[in-house]
């Protein structure tokens, strides 16, 4: 029996929408210079095209900052105007989940009037792969970083303990209500606590194994 052409169309449509539900989940390698890559084009951008503008365009929908306290970062940055030069800056390290799909950069940034600091900004993947950060937050130095030689890219495990083992005793904290959600693999967590008075901690943990390695312990003290 043909199928009349006015039904055609929409079986073809409703066929096709039933292969693409039924497409796995896309995965991506855990690639340090992939990042490394999305931290660059970020800073080039900034020079290129305004600071602000490159934090807008390069955001998730999500995304955070602390100014001192936590705000999400679409709404701080709307409308914001870019200063006549931007800050730059360049990444040293790189930590990657094992599934890929979240990472933490920190390295140095250089203000245009000689003032000197670091950074820190966790980066996930969106829908399409792309990476977009997810939080930012830095604070000057009174001198910069020593910078490495090489940049360094370092990927968490995804082996766990044998079954019976359990969670180590200091594993991931608990979630609370600021608290943002591990990832789906729990390889590698960020976290941040900022005080009444704005001073914060911001910290990311990496998986090894067995147990979790503290990577990056950012402490900024009270706002002056």
């Amino acid at each position: 029996m043909r199928v009349r052409p006015t039904l055609l169309a929409p079986l073809l449509v409703l066929g096709a929408a039933v292969l693409v539900a039924a497409k796995p989940p896309m995965r991506f390698q855990p690639d340090p210079s992939s990042v490394i890559a999305a931290e660059i084009s970020f800073s080039r951008l900034a020079q290129e095209k305004g600071q602000w503008t490159a934090f807008r365009a390069t955001a998730d929908d999500d995304a955070v900052m602390f100014v001192p306290q936590q705000v999400s970062a679409k709404a701080w940055l709307k409308g914001r105007a870019d200063p006549p030069a931007s800050v730059k800056w360049s990444p040293s390290v790189v930590y990657v989940s094992c599934n890929g799909n979240l990472a933490a950069s920190t390295g140095n940034w250089t203000r245009p009037d000689g003032a000197v600091g670091y950074f820190t900004t966790i980066w996930r993947r969106d829908k399409k792969g792309a990476w977009k950060w997810i939080a930012d937050h830095g604070d000057t130095l009174a001198k910069a970083r020593e910078a490495p030689e090489f940049l360094s890219g370092k990927v968490a495990t995804c082996k766990r303990p044998a079954r019976g083992e359990g969670p180590p005793q200091d594993g991931p904290p608990a979630a609370g209500k600021d608290a943002p959600l591990p990832p789906p693999d729990e390889s590698l967590l960020w976290s941040a606590q900022v005080a009444p008075d704005g001073g914060r901690r911001v910290t990311v943990r990496m998986w090894n194994g067995s147990d979790y390695d503290i990577v990056i312990d950012d402490r900024v003290g009270a706002a002056s």
